[in-house]
């Protein structure tokens, strides 16, 4: 039983935190985007 819990609660954490590299990942990439328009309009 402690096994199943333990399983389950990595299985958890692990896709909480995939997640959670995601959406810092697309952050960046909209950031980047939006200084590169701004970079653009500048030129």
């Amino acid at each position: 039983m402690k096994r199943l819990i333990a399983l389950t609660l990595l299985a958890l954490f692990g896709a909480g935190a995939l997640a959670g590299c995601n959406t810092v990942g697309g952050a960046g990439q909209d950031i980047e985007e939006g200084g590169e328009a701004v970079q653009d309009a500048a030129s």
